[in-house]
Formats: structure tokens, C-alpha cells, sequence
């Protein structure tokens, strides 16, 4: 069903001296002000691109809180550092604003395993289904979609639709559908997609770093295997996992998620250890892959190109666009409804 994804090479990042690191960030700054620009940093980027955004008054966080935080900014430009589907979604909720990336070749897996012809059959062909789709899809997708779901908010829509009789239609993280599925029991028709960095998390691996670090607790994105979500103290988005960091006790912490979010997480707890849950064992391809190479295309040097070019600029069919606003106004709405002090999805 879904097609097979040929990830990039990670790119190879230059060691930078600190000063030539500051002329770099100089450089961002006046380039962000001059162009009327805020930066938005999904918080696997590289550290250098999340610390631009906070020194700016820019924003760091999950793909929808991103595109949320874009269309409440002044600023006329929005500069998406992340993946392409988080540039769309920026743009579909700030249809007036101008939306740059570093790079647009920073695609997604699960973006690319869903194209919007066969997901369209797919759904054409369970007409009596209500269609959810992960927020990791292209506009296309989302305009095909009733509902748009975070790794957040799966769990309260599957559960709130399943309580209106609502048979559903979900792609394209296999994983993440099915965790909601079995925690809902709500009667699910999965899409089979996936994540290339959270599929290769070895439970097996995984079991023997906890016995040698008994006092670790196991943090857990639910696009994982069912197999690593069952061994997790903690299953959440990537704001959860963060927040974990700080609401419990532990002093070291074991992290099935892309290691970009080390960042925010030593932020969060300087005092506290974070390791990386393994990817080797058997039916591993690499010995480290918890880190997107998608994500690893966006530096300061690709970020500053794109502002002194003005290139690299996200455009969004008006008329898909707003088919996609749709079920992704319907998740802010719900989200907030559900968790009216709360400003995260």
C-alpha cells in the first residue's frame, strides 16, 4: 500500500569555530528583521536553528503548534525550519503570509509514503468511513481528510468518534494508528505507513539498556512499534516526552524519539541524563538512526540563503487549501475545547 521510501544521505555539518558561528547568527538576525520574518524550529532541528528562534522571538515546538504560533505573529513572513508538510500547514493556516524553508527538499517519510492518489482510492473504496489523517501529510492529503490528528489529540479524536458510532479511516503511521486503536478499541482501518526513524527502535535493545540502567525511565513516541510502546513509562508526543523530563523524579531518561529533541530537553533539566533508545539488533539498517535525515537538512547557512534569495517559498493550491483548513480549524477547535487552558496540541 504504501510505497518504499530511499531516505538521503545525513547531510555533514562543518565544524564551525565560535566565531565563525556568530558572524552566522549575526548574519540570521538582521536577515529575520530586515525581511519581517519570524523562525519557527521544530524541536528535532538542529540545536543552533532552536536557539536562533527563542533569541528572535521565533518559536520552537510540534508541527501544529508551529503553524498556530505563525498565524498569530505579525510578522508577514514565516520561515518553517522542519519538514515540507509543516511549511503547508503554515501555509494553509496563513494563506496571506509568505512561508520560506530552509530547504525544500526536507521531505517526510510518512508524507512520502501517503501520496494523495492512492490514499484518495484508498478512501474512495471505504466510502462509509470517517477519514483521519495525521498532521505528517501534504496538503493534498489533508484536503481528502474529515479530521487532522497530533500524536497529542489521536487518542481524544479516535475516542470521540468512536462515541458517535463513527467507523474510521486512518493513515498513514501504522504505528500510531494502532496504538490508538487499541487503546479505544474504536473499529480503525489503517493506512500502512511509517516513520523510518521511529520504526527502527529495538525492543529487544531497548530491554537490555533498561536492565543495565534500572533507575531510567523509557520515554516513548507512539510512532514506535507496539513492541517499544509496551516497554515505555511515558507514551506521548514530543511535548509530552519534554514535559516528562521535568514532572518526574528520574535523574536519567531513555528516548525512543529523534535525538533532536535532546536539545530542549537538557534546556528543560541541565541536571539530568538523556540516552537514546537503540536502533541496532536485528532488522536494524544502521547502528544510529534516531535522527531524521529530512530534518538534518536545515543549518543556519541554508536558512540564511533562503532569506537573502527570498526563495524556497511554500505555495499551497488556494482551492486544496481550503479543503485542507478545514479538518485542521476542526482539530484547533477541538483541541481547545478539550483543553481550554492549554495551548498545545
Amino acid at each position: 500500500m504504501a510505497p518504499t521510501i530511499t531516505p538521503p544521505t545525513i547531510p555533514q555539518t562543518p565544524t564551525l569555530s565560535p566565531a565563525e558561528k556568530a558572524l552566522l547568527f549575526d548574519r540570521a538576525r538582521s536577515l529575520l528583521a530586515e525581511r519581517d520574518a519570524v523562525l519557527l524550529a521544530h524541536y528535532y532541528t538542529d540545536a543552533d536553528l532552536q536557539t536562533l528562534a527563542e533569541e528572535t522571538g521565533g518559536f520552537v515546538g510540534d508541527s501544529l503548534e508551529m503553524a498556530r504560533f505563525g498565524r498569530q505573529h505579525e510578522a508577514n513572513t514565516i520561515i518553517v525550519a522542519g519538514v515540507r508538510f509543516m511549511g503547508e500547514t503554515a501555509k494553509i493556516l496563513s494563506p496571506e503570509k509568505r512561508v520560506l524553508m530552509p530547504d525544500l527538499n526536507a521531505d517526510c517519510s510518512l508524507d512520502l509514503g501517503c501520496p494523495v492518489d492512492a490514499f484518495s482510492a484508498f478512501c474512495d473504496a471505504h466510502p462509509d468511513r470517517t477519514v483521519v489523517v495525521y498532521a505528517n501529510t501534504s496538503a493534498g492529503v489533508k484536503a481528502r481528510a474529515d479530521w487532522v490528528a497530533t500524536s497529542s489529540s489521536a487518542l481524544a479524536i479516535i475516542k470521540h468518534l468512536d462515541e458517535q458510532g463513527e467507523k474510521i479511516l486512518w493513515g498513514p503511521d501504522r504505528f500510531l494508528g494502532a496504538y490508538a486503536q487499541r487503546k479505544t478499541r474504536a473499529d480503525m482501518l489503517l493506512w500502512q505507513g511509517s516513520c523510518i526513524v521511529h520504526e527502527q527502535f529495538k525492543a529487544d535493545a531497548l530491554r537490555s539498556l533498561m536492565r543495565k540502567h534500572p533507575e531510567a525511565a523509557v520515554l516513548v513516541h507512539p510512532e514506535s512499534p507496539p513492541d517499544v510502546i509496551d516497554l515505555a513509562n511515558v507514551v506521548g508526543s514530543t511535548t509530552a516526552l519534554i514535559n516528562a523530563v521535568t514532572e518526574m523524579p528520574n535523574s536519567t531518561f531513555i528516548v525512543a524519539t529523534d535525538v533532536g529533541i535532546f536539545h530542549k530537553m537538557r534546556q528543560r533539566a541541565p541536571e539530568k541524563t538523556f540516552m537514546a533508545a537503540p536502533t541496532m539488533g536485528e532488522g536494524a539498517t544502521c547502528e544510529s538512526c534516531a535522527c531524521c535525515p529530512w530534518m538534518a537538512m536545515n543549518s543556519l547557512d541554508s536558512l540564511i540563503s533562503a532569506l537573502e534569495a527570498g526563495h524556497n517559498e511554500i505555495h499551497v493550491d488556494e482551492a486544496i487549501r481550503q479543503r485542507a483548513v478545514v479538518p485542521l480549524d476542526r482539530l484547533l477547535a477541538f483541541t481547545k475545547l478539550s483543553n481550554p487552558r492549554k495551548n498545545t496540541a
